[in-house]
């Protein structure tokens, strides 16, 4: 599961795709001001989290 902002979501497909060779599950989270866990890839506020499905 990779948490990213709006700018990284598109890299954490391609990390899903390229390690599990499944297609990634895409979700927004709905209330991201509740979740202290920030983008995998830069200090902004995730948006997103992607999975493999």
């Amino acid at each position: 599961m990779i948490y990213c902002c709006e700018e990284h979501v598109e890299l954490a497909l391609d990390v899903i795709v390229d390690d599990y060779f499944t297609a990634p599950k895409l979700e927004k989270i709905t209330d991201p001001e509740k979740i202290s866990t920030g983008c995998e890839y830069c200090r902004n506020k995730a948006v997103y989290v992607v999975a493999n499905g």
